[in-house]
């Protein structure tokens, strides 16, 4: 609301990605286990334990307009409808989001789908794909601000309660201050 009011309003493109957020896998305490709202997940040849914080982000100002907390095991893909307001006319993604134009066709009926392209075992990406998504990435690395401000300066790299309820309620606050420092400059100005 207070952002609106001082001019800044989510525009036509969205970039969604997700982040682990850490959880102690430890069972020293009272029960013996542990959390059992958060899960292990592989990425690349490293295991994490804990959750995953899913937003989407406004392409031109940075600002989170939607945020899912779910456990760590649960792929990215699952939770796109919940990341797109229904207004974009393009949605960025990492590869995670490939072949899921259907889900934006549903959740933004006039959004272009411009995620990265994937390759396989079998077949690599051709010069020109490649060069697509370096200019994709472009664009799509304007999210990795808002998980660097999240976790940098509000120390969120480890979840601080039991259950993912709790940490995600904290999470969503905590995104809250966030849009305020991405869009503290225009702020200032006005």
């Amino acid at each position: 609301m207070y952002l609106a009011e001082n001019g800044l309003k989510v525009s036509r493109g969205t970039i969604v990605d997700a982040s682990i957020i850490n959880a102690p896998s430890s069972t020293k305490n009272r029960d013996g286990a542990r959390d059992p709202d958060m899960h292990q997940t592989k990425k690349g040849n490293q295991w994490y334990f804990g959750m995953k914080l899913h937003i989407g982000v406004d392409s031109r100002t940075k600002l989170v307009h939607s945020a899912v907390a779910t456990a760590a095991n649960v792929h990215d893909s699952q939770v796109l409808d919940d990341l797109l307001h229904g207004e974009e006319t393009r949605v960025w993604g990492d590869s995670a989001y490939a072949g899921q134009t259907e889900a934006m066709r549903r959740a933004a009926p006039c959004a272009q789908d411009f995620t990265q392209h994937k390759s396989s075992r079998h077949r690599t990406l051709s010069v020109q794909e490649r060069s697509r998504n370096r200019s994709k990435s472009k664009v799509r690395s304007r999210v990795e601000h808002v998980f660097h401000v999240l976790k940098c300066r509000f120390g969120f790299t480890k979840v601080r309660y039991r259950g993912l309820e709790k940490n995600a309620n904290h999470l969503f606050a905590a995104l809250a201050l966030v849009n305020l420092v991405m869009a503290k400059r225009q702020l200032l100005q006005t």
